[in-house]
């Protein structure tokens, strides 16, 4: 097992399952640069490494995270000039985290143990699995907050998770839901008691773990297929990728053991 991080936010490393866990709750674990400098880093990393298996996002205190640490944006100077260039540039930066964790031919599982709000709701729609504690509960407040939508994934990737519909409700009224709602509208797949969540969270992560790397990556990308393009591509797709597995040593493996058994 390895320990990693700051003291805003803890890695740890241990059967294939890297944990990422923010640990600022003296601010809501609002989400700072530094932060997400280790968040690249791991997401970088996980990618590279084949002995890492499964990615985590989760958070210890009161909150998943209020948002992205509003002071800690206005430090770096990101709101004191009208370029929208720049401004455009900086949202970038943000925008290929997401878009490399939903790249990723590795399962990633972000875990709300408490409120989750802003970064965190666009943080959690670019990820595969989204598990959430009876007491989470979910929300898009920038139209409040700042006066600006969500534009880091907060409408276009929860539009996709959930229909415009409910994305109206979430990110343009925008209201709250806790985690059962969350679940009913498809923001969530599954919901578990707060005192046995951590447990729940690592065995549903090494259930994955333990999974054929090139399945579930062929999987992913399937689904990602089947998504953004015509019934026949996606039918050819899956049949051009189980071409691959069927006739990998593996798949030949598990017959043999099937069979013996």
């Amino acid at each position: 097992m390895t320990n990693m991080g700051n003291d805003e936010i803890r890695r740890v490393d241990a059967d294939g399952i890297i944990t990422l866990t923010f640990t600022r709750d003296k601010k809501l674990n609002a989400v700072t640069p530094e932060m997400l400098d280790v968040m690249r880093a791991t997401v970088t990393e996980f990618a590279e490494n084949d002995e890492c298996r499964v990615l985590v996002f989760t958070a210890e205190g009161r909150y998943f995270t209020a948002g992205i640490d509003i002071g800690r944006l206005e430090e770096g100077g990101t709101h004191q000039t009208n370029s929208g260039i720049n401004i455009r540039r900086n949202y970038r930066q943000l925008h290929l985290l997401f878009d490399e964790l939903e790249a990723i031919e590795k399962p990633v599982i972000h875990a709300a143990q408490g409120p989750c709000f802003g970064v965190g709701v666009e943080l959690s729609a670019s990820c595969d699995f989204r598990l959430a504690s009876a007491r989470a509960t979910y929300g898009l407040p920038e139209i409040i907050n700042l006066g600006v939508i969500a534009g880091s994934g907060g409408v276009s990737r929860v539009t996709r998770l959930i229909g415009p519909h409910w994305a109206r409700w979430i990110a343009m009224a925008p209201q709250f839901v806790d985690a059962q709602k969350a679940m009913m509208m498809g923001l969530v797949h599954e919901v578990y008691d707060d005192e046995t969540f951590n447990e729940e969270v690592q065995k549903f992560a090494k259930s994955l773990a333990v999974l054929s790397r090139e399945a579930l990556g062929l999987a992913k990308l399937a689904i990602d297929a089947a998504e953004a393009g015509d019934r026949i591509s996606a039918r050819n797709f899956d049949r051009v990728a189980n071409t691959l597995l069927i006739n990998s040593e593996e798949h030949h493996a598990k017959i043999a053991a099937f069979t013996k058994k």
